[in-house]
């Protein structure tokens, strides 16, 4: 079974979704199960883990409602706030629903680049491990060095990677990122996502090759059995369409062995985040 590590939903509304900014004009419609089943039918992907667009509860609920009526979307990462004195009530309000399989937080927004290390963030986030939830890391490559102390400090929690922390792909830049990664990486609680690098890279003239050395470091550090396809649908979608996102990593794998393939298309993701297939 091939499945999507990471993608996203939204009902478009201004309000609702202000990082769609004017640079990201054609994300500014509603984007649903019914469009990603016709995307993921075209390239024989069977299945997807759906991720919060926005920083509420509703969008937590929404998000599981949409799994409710949908089997092919296999698990939601939602939003809670890990920061609240009322974490308990959120997650046990959220986690007793099977497809509700992890959080995540916008730290890559935080103007304090040592979020993840504050003591109200790390008490929620010691109340995941219980609820057997993942925490999905959107970072930039400044915060990898906070990410190595965080999961270090929390060893039994399983940790994701969104988007290799969006290397500078585009100015060509591999370290310190490279370096950085690969210290995340030496952490066995860590897995990582290989998703959200088209939009890294130069939207109008990036090629496959561009992102393959970024590629080779993630493996290097991961190796195939931590490592996830994801497409960040729809937001991939302003540089490359869906099947042009995919197949860049479906590319990639095409020189390891078929169990290797089948890891990283699907088999991680469901292992990671436990869903049902």
């Amino acid at each position: 079974m091939r499945v999507d590590a990471h993608q996203h939903f939204w009902r478009y509304d201004a309000a609702e979704y202000g990082w769609i900014t004017d640079s990201l004009a054609a994300l500014r419609r509603d984007f649903l199960p019914a469009d990603l089943a016709r995307e993921q039918a075209a390239v024989g992907f069977d299945g997807s883990i759906a991720v919060q667009a926005r920083q509420t509860l509703a969008e937590t609920e929404w998000l599981l409602g949409i799994a409710e009526e949908h089997p092919r979307v296999l698990g939601i990462v939602g939003w809670v706030d890990l920061c609240s004195s009322e974490v308990e009530q959120q997650l046990a309000r959220f986690a007793a629903h099977p497809r509700f399989c992890g959080v995540r937080h916008v730290v890559q927004d935080e103007p304090d680049h040592a979020f993840l290390l504050r003591a109200d963030f790390q008490r929620g986030l010691a109340q995941l491990a219980r609820h057997e939830l993942v925490y999905d890391l959107l970072i930039y490559p400044r915060h990898l060095r906070v990410a190595c102390e965080l999961v270090a400090r929390f060893p039994e929690q399983r940790f994701v990677l969104d988007h290799l922390a969006k290397p500078a792909i585009r100015e060509g830049l591999l370290e310190p990122w490279a370096r950085d990664l690969r210290a995340l990486a030496r952490h066995p609680n860590v897995w990582c996502k290989a998703s959200g690098m088209v939009t890294e890279a130069d939207w109008e003239r990036w090629r496959p090759e561009d992102l393959r050395p970024y590629l080779d470091v993630a493996f290097e550090a991961f190796g195939p059995a931590r490592i996830m396809i994801g497409s960040d649908w729809p937001v991939c979608t302003v540089a490359g369409s869906y099947a042009q996102v995919l197949g860049v990593v479906t590319g990639y794998v095409g020189a390891l062995s078929p169990c290797e393939q089948a890891a990283v298309l699907g088999d991680n993701a469901a292992r990671c985040y436990r869903v049902a297939r």
